[in-house]
């Protein structure tokens, strides 16, 4: 009788599992102690990086065999001989199973991204590059880091990296460490850039060589890429935010290895809903406003392209285009119950990868506000001024004197270093986790919130101590604000206030025309720039929800249990509850802010 070998066992183990089709077209990971694996000398025959890896002694606790389908040749396949090809069973380590038999990785994020091949989208972006810094700072035996730009070909696309992320303040830590000659050699081994764009089919890559290679290669996918303007062009708005989404998702099911895609979107995807937010995903077929009306995708992108092709046949300037694109993002996003373009596409590419994920790996990170870091690589680093940033400039200048605000609401905001510790985490917890669907709320409101009425105070405290200079020189006093918490109220304060004596100054305009200057339609395009943008910023100065996030809290709990555990240090922090708001506000991110967008 013929005494069959391991691989021969596992095989037949996987066909009668699978059923006829075998192992056709599918990708199979089985974990193993290594007790029991370190012996298998037909294993060593198999792959010999095993081998070297057990005489090295670098292996622990489990392996992972892996198998895919392939063929002698394309008459074997045509002919219905799909007998597996023995060469294509590997063994790989930390390789998280597709089909497990026991999940049992450890929670271990220096030693995930050991190895791993990631492609990164949006590259250039605030939180990416957080994200990016991370990973080579705490692993550099990261094997490759692909990070795909809009750029016009190679040369633009590395230049970018190193003019938008590399040569900026972010790194110095990282160059302090290693010196200018060890990261630059970091760099040129460790990230390749890539031209390309999500809103195009196969990303934009033109490069088929580049392409191959990255889907031979790519373990992980991250999804960063996102306009975030609230007002967007709706085409555009539709094309990065929501199709981008799912051109992304499609590259990563050409991935033949890959484990994971991770998609960044926001919280407020979920509209002006007051109370518990949930942290679940989309059910597509459950989104109707609230006249029942169903939202269709398809239907979306099929009216935006019917009114660009009437404004382009009507031979509309761009910046007419640009005017209706936007108004119809706003009047799409409104019918369907949300406030802005950018939250509704956001929400859609949300609702696409869900419905087209199939048994891909999918995690979802909804940030809230996201804000200067807290801690790493140092505190209170920040790129442009975002969100309730542009308030608190704008008092710490002594030009807001009035603002629609619930001083009572909370502003959910969450620093940027733990928003990338967290997509850094839950990418070691589900890589390879067949068919997860998860989401995850970063943010601050449900375990330690802090409201619009406490940051003024704090700001008002700030800018007493530390006021800021005008253009001459002299120093800024500042004054409490005036706080107005609808917004009928604030229309009908910036008509009596501003708008009826602005009247005056028009009747004088076309009284006196030979004055020099419009001071009336300078004063006025003011007025009409400040209402826009308070009617951009309504839904969330008067947010009345609270993200629920114990998904969140459940990752974080396991995380610092594990790190303790291991390392006896948190490298992963990324619980709200240890953010101390006073501090942090008063002596890293005003201070960062002035010391990185100001430069001051």
């Amino acid at each position: 009788m013929k005494t069959t070998t391991f691989c021969e066992d596992l095989f037949t183990t996987v066909r009668t599992e699978l059923g006829d089709a075998g192992l056709y077209g599918k990708k199979v990971w089985y974990n193993y102690p290594f007790e029991e694996m370190k012996d298998r000398k037909e294993l060593f025959e198999k792959d010999g990086s095993f081998k070297k890896m057990c005489d090295g002694g670098r292996w622990v606790r489990v392996v992972n065999v892996f198998l895919v389908e392939s063929t002698e040749s394309e008459e074997d396949e045509i002919g219905g001989g799909l007998e597996p090809c023995e060469e294509e069973l590997r063994v790989e380590r930390n390789v998280a199973p597709f089909a497990t038999k026991v999940q049992t990785m450890e929670l271990n994020c220096v030693q995930f991204l050991q190895n791993k091949t990631i492609l990164v989208t949006g590259a250039t972006g605030f939180l990416a590059k957080v994200f990016v810094e991370k990973i080579l700072r705490v692993q550099p035996n990261v094997k490759k880091l692909y990070l795909l730009v809009r750029a016009s070909d190679n040369e633009a696309a590395t230049k970018r990296l190193h003019m938008e992320i590399f040569e900026k303040d972010l790194f110095k830590v990282l160059r302090e460490n290693l010196g200018d000659e060890k990261l630059n050699t970091l760099l040129y081994e460790k990230v390749v850039s890539v031209p390309g764009d999500i809103a195009t089919d196969q990303l934009g890559m033109n490069d088929f060589d580049l392409r191959e290679r990255m889907q031979k290669e790519i373990d992980i996918v991250v999804n960063v890429a996102a306009t975030t303007n609230f007002d967007e062009r709706y085409d555009v708005g539709l094309g990065i935010n929501t199709f981008g989404a799912l051109n992304v998702l499609n590259f990563a099911k050409k991935c033949v290895k890959v484990e994971l895609l991770l998609h960044v979107s926001t919280a407020y995807v979920c509209g002006e809903k007051p109370g518990l937010i949930p942290e679940k995903p989309f059910i597509m077929e459950d989104i109707r406003n609230e006249n029942g009306l169903q939202l269709d995708i398809n239907l979306e992108r099929e009216l935006m392209k019917q009114r660009l092709k009437e404004l382009n046949e009507q031979d509309c300037s761009e910046e007419d285009i640009t005017l209706s694109m936007k108004e119809l993002g706003m009047e799409r996003a409104k019918l369907h119950g949300w406030p802005n373009t950018y939250v509704f596409t956001k929400s859609m590419g949300e609702m696409l990868l869900g419905n087209h994920k199939e048994n891909l790996p999918l995690v979802i990170i909804r940030p809230t506000m996201i804000t200067s870091t807290l801690s790493e690589p140092f505190p209170g680093w920040i790129e442009g001024l975002r969100t309730v940033d542009s308030v608190i400039i704008a008092y710490g200048k002594g030009v807001l004197k009035c603002f629609l605000v619930d001083v009572n609401s909370v502003c959910d905001m969450i620093p940027v270093d733990m928003v990338a510790n967290a997509m850094i985490t839950a990418a070691a917890k589900h890589a390879g986790c067949s068919g997860v669907h998860m989401v995850y709320h970063v943010g601050s409101s449900h375990q330690n919130p802090v409201t619009f009425g406490e940051i003024h105070e704090i700001a008002v405290r700030y800018f007493t101590k530390n006021p800021l200079r005008s253009r001459n020189g002299s120093l800024i006093t500042v004054s409490k604000v005036r706080f107005i918490s609808t917004m009928a109220l604030f229309s009908l304060y910036m008509t009596l206030r501003y708008k009826l004596p602005l009247q005056m100054l028009k009747l004088i305009d076309i009284i006196y025309p030979w004055r020099n200057g419009d001071k009336y339609g300078d004063k006025n395009r003011k007025i009409e720039l400040v209402m826009r943008l308070v009617e951009l910023y309504e839904p969330y100065v008067l947010f009345k929800g609270i993200f629920d996030d114990r998904n969140t809290k459940s990752l974080c709990a396991n995380q610092k249990e594990e790190e303790i555990k291991n390392t006896e240090k948190l490298m992963f922090d990324f619980d709200p509850k240890g953010i101390k708001w006073g501090d942090y506000l008063t002596n890293i991110h005003i201070s960062g802010l002035i010391t990185h967008v100001l430069k001051k």
